[in-house]
């Protein structure tokens, strides 16, 4: 079963370049900041749509991946979003992206067989 051409886009995995690095890896920051220092003081829903729009963001910026949907569900427990949560998922998705689109290293020719 193919996917859809509209569900292709959304979950594409973009070529990961230094600027796309930096703004998701300070994207994240910023985001934990903000959640950090706006948490005590009650802001209705400030955190929830902080988390949506960098949700959003990463997958604009990163590309979708599975570890961005447990930082998401965490990052609505009270106590649990003071975390530098986002900063750390997104350090660990361009990790794995970078292993992902990485050279494959050069494969050697099968050596001489010894037979005993």
């Amino acid at each position: 079963m193919k996917m859809p051409d509209k569900l292709k886009t959304v979950f594409r995995v973009p070529r990961l370049t230094r600027t796309r690095i930096v703004v998701a890896i300070a994207a994240a920051l910023v985001a934990d900041a903000l959640q950090f220092f706006l948490g005590p003081a009650g802001w209705i829903f400030a955190d929830q749509i902080i988390d949506v729009l960098v949700m959003l963001l990463m997958s604009r910026l990163i590309g979708f991946h599975w570890l961005l949907l447990p930082t998401f569900a965490i990052e609505i427990i009270p106590a649990l979003d003071d975390l530098p949560t986002w900063t750390a998922c997104v350090i660990a998705v361009i990790s794995l992206r970078r292993r992902e689109q990485s050279i494959p290293p050069r494969q050697l020719p099968p050596g001489p067989t010894i037979d005993v």
